[in-house]
């Protein structure tokens, strides 16, 4: 027999940077591909030692239901972490943990959208968030961006000819595909546009602890607290299996999220929000732990950059990497970047085409390539194999 399947999800594509994870799990296939952290910058030892004390000393907290708002301490740290990058005091209230800010995504969808809606997205995009945005029904609206992000004059003039968006979905530093960082003009006439035109903006901003140069920018909600959600992670700087994020949510969804979330999933993992709230207790080594990350992922940001700008010169035009996890890149002799793909493959190397993460038309030649996971000498080698790869699809075919 067979059952009959909600539309709206039937349709839904797959990702095809999930669906590139099963092919580059190969030991033969050095991955530039998936948004994956480091392995190898987990603090494994420490989350050893502490899950050990926390399940042997507090099995109640750390294995137990738990509140669906999240771990009371950690909601703390978030909102005094939260208030200081706004400059403005967060209500631990207006707090809610959830598993990992890709849930946050999916539930904000839910509470702000009804099918039908639309919800203005940068283009590029979160694929992620694209397939969160689909799978609630909304109807996706493409504003350009470009190296500061959102072209926010360019959704000011579709606001004037009568856009009315239920929300815009930006990741606002070191977005992922490109790398952007949403410019501090552009965060604050954002904010004022969602006053005036009553949408929320919804601001992922998973990256913003990973960046290279310069200091932290305040996030969207620092000029309109009632029109912007924050969302955040520890996926990123702590690990992803653990599935900790957050949302910080004007007062009026609060209760609609939580509610929502309850019938979810309950709560947020108690063991992990232990952990979490262990580590970032000790601030010395949460300090400590960040610049690590900081300058690992610089190091490997440099060496795939340069690499990449060795191999290909002029025929591969890359964004300049200021954090995050990604490169953004573009030919510019003609490649397609998906009929480069299978020959990059068959010689060991695996990246993600840009025209993945367009909700218009897609740009063919553009590829987004990831440092975070590999060595210095191992991106060297993946540079060369794609250099190899790009030769081979370049090459003439040989007619007989």
């Amino acid at each position: 027999m067979a059952y009959r399947l909600n539309p709206v999800v039937a349709e839904l594509r797959s990702s095809a940077i999930r669906d590139l994870l099963a092919l580059t799990r190969s030991p033969d296939i050095l991955s530039l591909a998936g948004g994956l952290p480091a392995a190898d910058l987990f603090p494994t030892a420490r989350l050893a030692e502490l899950s050990r004390t926390l399940i042997d000393r507090m099995p109640a907290m750390a294995l137990q239901y738990g509140p669906t708002e999240g771990d009371e301490r950690l909601r703390a740290w978030i909102a005094d972490y939260e208030s200081a990058r706004a400059a403005a005091r967060v209500d631990p209230a207006r707090v809610v943990v959830t598993a990992g800010s890709q849930q946050a995504l999916d539930l904000l969808a839910r509470v702000l959208a009804v099918p039908g809606d639309v919800v203005v997205v940068e283009e590029p995009a979160y694929l992620g968030a694209l397939q969160v945005l689909r799978a609630a029904g909304a109807l996706l609206e493409a504003v350009p961006g470009d190296a500061d992000g959102l072209d926010v004059d360019v959704l000011a003039a579709r606001l004037e000819r009568g856009l009315r968006p239920a929300a815009v979905y930006v990741v606002t530093t070191f977005q992922n595909p490109t790398g952007a960082v949403l410019a501090p003009d552009r965060r604050r006439r954002l904010a004022e546009l969602a006053d005036r035109y009553g949408f929320a903006v919804i601001e992922d901003d998973p990256y913003a602890e990973i960046r290279f140069e310069g200091g932290p920018v305040p996030p969207v909600r620092r000029w309109s607290d009632d029109s912007v959600v924050t969302l955040g992670s520890f996926s990123k700087t702590v690990a992803p299996g653990l599935r900790v994020g957050w949302a910080v949510l004007p007062g009026r969804l609060v209760t609609p999220l939580t509610r929502l979330k309850q019938a979810a999933d309950l709560h947020t993992g108690s063991l992990g929000q232990a952990l979490i709230a262990e580590l970032v207790a000790d601030a010395v080594w949460w300090r400590d732990h960040l610049d690590q990350l900081r300058a690992t992922y610089a190091a490997r940001a440099q060496a795939l950059a340069g690499s990449l700008a060795e191999a290909f010169g002029d025929r591969l035009r890359l964004g300049r990497p200021r954090g995050g996890m990604f490169l953004w890149g573009r030919f510019t002799d003609g490649t397609s970047s998906a009929a480069l793909l299978p020959q990059a493959l068959a010689h060991g190397v695996a990246f993600v085409p840009g025209a993945e993460f367009f909700v218009g038309e897609p740009d063919g030649a553009a590829v987004r390539l990831s440092f975070a996971t590999n060595q210095p000498a191992a991106l060297a080698e993946a540079v060369r194999r794609l250099a190899v790869a790009h030769a081979a699809a370049s090459a003439p075919a040989i007619t007989r």
